[in-house]
């Protein structure tokens, strides 16, 4: 008997946290995957087994996915955004963007998966909610065969965004409370990809919107402390719960810093969800014929806690400080240097220098080490500026041993204090590892 040939399936936005999941499961189910998404790096550390197709979906027309879909019979969305920032645009996401694949998919029998998030709706708190509730709608009203899907929040053995930021807070040694009432319910990913399997399988009927949710969920505040047991801490002496308006500054930092690229689990959009709570019917899901998703203790116990989540858990928190604390060195340094480039340069010119090429040299230094402060602030070049700041550490090193070696000996240490600058450089870079 001749073999049939897999389905073919495409995985929008595949090197995400659902995404990823979602690819392995779907290879290890028999399917030909290929995955999607905009950064090339990012695609290649997440699976290289795979063909993946580099594309911005925000900016893709209905001609380019017709002809990307074109030999797919299933497409899976696992793509979105949190909120609006310097990478990020809502509505070209979760709205523009599915509209055009409907339209591309209108005379195709390919099955579309859309995954969504438990508690959208019109009149969601969150223009993220809100957002996702208006693509789900262009789905719906497509008259495609699709399926969508709504996890609650997702606990997977890889740590992104909002439950990266939970493992941090359960690593506390004092118990920092938000929203402790907040309902929560959880999901665990291998449900989530079960879930797509199934839809892209077929064992889920077309116009099924279901949530994903455990069967019982506890309060924010049940979780965090789950989450701490589950990496091996003792239970907290003390809680204290934070006032709403501390979070409401801490919002708006973060919302500064989306617009220079940072995707903080702190803006206010994720902030609002916590304290909302996230809510969802998971019976509708097993009304659609899956099982019944794992508790929240069930769902830690299948993935148990290492010595590497504990250690992430703890320097998670310590990247935003590295990086502003790597900032503000070097601001600090080019600002002095800029303003006593006369003392600065005569270090030089004591050695022999001429008296131009000394200055030239300590205002270049100084412009350059200005330069790096800023760049690090840019999300997109901060990980370069790391490996910048190493480089001119060590072009320091270079000169301060052909002209002034005798700054090495010298009491206070002011070339032997950028050895640590260095090292802190390369374990912020280090840090800055995305995903």
């Amino acid at each position: 008997m001749e073999n049939k040939k897999p389905k073919s399936v495409i995985v929008l936005g595949g090197y995400g946290l659902i995404g990823s999941a979602c690819i392995a499961a779907l290879k290890q189910a028999g399917f030909q995957v290929t995955g999607l998404g905009r950064s090339p790096r990012d695609a290649q550390k997440c699976d290289t087994d795979i063909n993946w197709i580099i594309k911005d979906i925000s900016n893709t027309s209905v001609d380019e996915w017709k002809q990307c879909f074109q030999d797919f019979d299933v497409i899976i969305n696992a793509a979105g955004a949190l909120q609006d920032g310097a990478r990020d645009h809502l509505e070209s996401i979760h709205e523009t963007s599915i509209g055009r694949m409907c339209e591309a998919l209108a005379d195709s029998r390919a099955r579309f998966v859309q995954i969504s998030a438990a508690g959208v709706r019109a009149g969601a708190s969150t223009e993220f909610f809100r957002s996702k509730a208006r693509g789900d709608e262009i789905v719906q009203n497509s008259g495609l065969d699709h399926v969508i899907l709504r996890p609650a929040l997702v606990l997977s053995p890889v740590a992104y965004g909002g439950t990266a930021l939970l493992r941090a807070a359960a690593a506390m040694p004092i118990g920092l409370m938000s929203f402790p009432n907040a309902p929560m319910a959880t999901v665990s990913v291998h449900d989530v990809v079960n879930a797509v399997v199934m839809a892209a399988q077929g064992e889920i009927a077309s116009g099924v919107v279901a949530d994903l949710a455990e069967p019982h969920p506890g309060t924010l505040a049940d979780v965090t402390r789950s989450l701490r047991a589950w990496l091996g801490y003792t239970p907290w002496a003390r809680e204290i719960i934070l006032p709403s308006w501390v979070l409401r500054v801490v919002g708006q930092g973060a919302d500064v810093l989306g617009r220079l690229g940072w995707r903080s689990p702190l803006r206010s959009t994720a902030l609002r969800v916590l304290e909302d709570g996230i809510s969802a019917n998971p019976e509708t899901w097993v009304m659609a014929g899956g099982s019944e998703c794992s508790t929240l203790q069930d769902t830690l116990k299948s993935m148990p806690a290492t010595p590497q989540e504990r250690l992430f858990a703890c320097l998670y928190p310590l990247m935003p400080v590295a990086v502003a604390c790597l900032s503000m060195f070097w601001l600090l340094s080019g600002l002095i240097g800029a303003w006593q480039y006369g003392p600065a340069s005569a270090i030089l010119t004591d050695r022999g220098m001429a008296p131009l090429a000394a200055i030239s040299m300590v205002l270049g230094g100084a412009m350059l080490d200005i330069a790096l402060g800023v760049a690090i602030l840019w999300r997109p070049w901060a990980r370069r500026a790391c490996f910048g700041m190493i480089g001119v550490t060590v072009a320091y090193w270079g000169g301060s041993i052909l002209w002034a070696p005798e700054l090495w000996v010298d009491p206070l240490g002011p070339m032997v204090k950028t050895l640590p600058i260095a090292i802190f450089s390369l374990v912020t870079a280090t840090l800055l590892e995305e995903r």
